[in-house]
C-alpha cells in the first residue's frame, strides 16, 4: 500500500494538469452582445442644447419625486445647492443639479446674444427632455425662480409643481426695497461713500466692495458674517460668470441695469395653475410684502417665509427652509397638497 501512495500522488497530480483550471465568477466576462448595461458616471450627464452646445448635469438621490433645480445668479452654478443633499435624498426625493450655459461645468460660449431670458427658457425645456423628465418638480431660486416663472407660462404642461424661492415678481418693486435696505443697513457715512463711489462706478474698489459684503450681503443675502460663509456658497461666488451676470442683472444685487430690467410678471401669475411653494426669508433682499403678494396672486399656492432666513435661507434659516420645502414636495405628491386661502 505504502508503495501505492506516491503512484497515486502522482496519478493526480498529471490529472489535475491536463483539466483547464474553473475562473472563479468574478472574473467571468459579461456578454459582449448585452447592450443594457450603461456606463456608470456618478450621476452627471452632458445635455445637448441649441445644437451645439452642452450643459451638465447631475442626479442625486432616487425617488418618486423628482425635482429639478434652476440656480441662481444669472452666471453663477449649482454649487451652492450642495446642502440639499443633507436633506433630501434620505426623504426619498431625487434632484439634478443643472448648471445654466456659461456657467460651472456647462459650455461657456463667447456669443453674448445668448445671455437672455427667451433663450434660457428652451434651454430648460432642452434639459428637461435630455433628462427624460415629465411630471416633475421644478424648483428655481432667485433668477432660477424668475426663469422658472417664464418657463411654467410656456411649459406648464409638463411640470407636477413648482418651487419660487427668494424671488420677486417684479424688478421695479425689486428696486424700491433694496434702495430702502441701503438706508436701513447704511450708517449717513456709509451711504456717502458708496454713493461716491457708485457714481464712480468704482465697484472694484476695496471699499466699495467691504460697504457691499459685509454691510448689506450680510444682512439681505446670506445672515452669517462673511469670514463663516458655507464653502459651497464661496465656490458658487467664485466660479460666477460675471459677464453673463452683467449683461442681464448688473454690476450687483444693487444695481439692474442688464436686460430684464424691465421685467414684471405680476399680471402673468395667474397664469401659473400647477401647486406652487413660494418660499423666501423675512430678511430677504426680496420684498416679503411682495413675495406675499406673489402667492396671492399664484391660484394653487402655498407661501412661506422663514423667520430667521434671508436671500439664502437655505443656509441661514435651514431647518425651516428645508422642513417646509420636503412638507411640500411630499403633500404634492400624495395627493394632499391644500392651498393658502386668497
Amino acid at each position: 500500500m505504502r508503495k501505492l501512495i506516491p503512484v497515486i500522488l502522482t496519478t493526480i497530480y498529471i490529472l489535475s494538469c491536463n483539466q483547464a483550471p474553473k475562473s472563479p465568477d468574478i472574473l467571468v466576462d459579461s456578454n459582449p452582445s448585452d447592450t443594457g448595461y450603461q456606463i456608470k458616471t456618478g450621476g452627471s450627464r452632458m445635455i445637448p442644447v441649441d445644437g451645439k452646445y452642452n450643459v451638465w448635469t447631475k442626479k442625486i438621490g432616487d425617488g418618486k419625486i423628482k425635482v429639478l433645480l434652476l440656480h441662481g445668479g444669472p452666471g453663477f452654478s449649482h454649487d451652492y445647492f450642495e446642502c440639499f443633499e443633507d436633506f433630501l435624498p434620505k426623504e426619498g426625493i431625487e434632484f439634478y443639479y443643472y448648471d445654466q450655459l456659461g456657467s460651472g461645468y456647462s459650455d461657456n460660449p463667447t456669443d453674448t446674444t445668448l445671455w437672455n431670458t427667451a433663450r434660457f427658457v428652451e434651454e430648460v425645456e432642452q434639459v428637461r427632455k435630455g433628462l427624460g423628465l415629465d411630471s416633475f418638480y421644478l424648483f428655481g431660486h432667485s433668477w432660477g425662480s424668475m426663469l422658472a416663472m417664464e418657463y411654467l407660462q410656456k411649459y406648464q404642461s409638463h411640470v407636477k409643481a413648482a418651487v419660487l424661492s427668494n424671488m420677486s415678481a417684479g424688478i421695479k418693486g425689486y428696486l424700491s426695497y433694496t434702495a430702502q435696505l441701503k438706508q436701513k443697513y447704511f450708517s449717513p457715512q456709509d451711504i456717502k461713500t458708496y454713493d461716491s463711489l457708485d457714481n464712480l462706478k468704482l465697484y472694484d474698489s476695496p471699499q466699495y466692495q467691504d460697504l457691499l459684503m459685509n454691510k448689506l450681503y450680510t444682512q439681505a443675502i446670506c445672515r452669517i458674517p462673511v469670514e463663516n460663509w458655507p464653502e459651497p456658497i464661496m465656490r458658487a461666488f467664485k466660479k460666477a460668470n460675471h459677464t453673463i451676470y452683467i449683461q442681464m442683472q448688473g454690476v450687483d444685487e444693487f444695481h439692474v441695469t442688464g436686460n430684464f430690467k424691465d421685467w414684471e410678471m405680476w399680471d402673468r401669475l395667474p397664469d401659473i395653475k400647477v401647486p406652487t411653494l413660494v418660499i423666501g426669508g423675512i430678511y430677504d433682499e426680496m420684498d416679503p410684502e411682495d413675495m406675499k403678494k406673489e402667492g396671492k396672486l399664484i391660484p394653487n399656492s402655498r407661501t412661506y417665509l422663514c423667520p430667521n432666513g434671508s436671500h439664502l435661507s437655505m443656509y441661514d434659516d435651514q431647518q425651516n427652509y428645508f422642513k417646509n420645502l420636503i412638507a411640500f414636495l411630499k403633500e404634492v405628491e400624495s395627493n394632499k397638497f391644500i392651498a393658502d386661502k386668497k
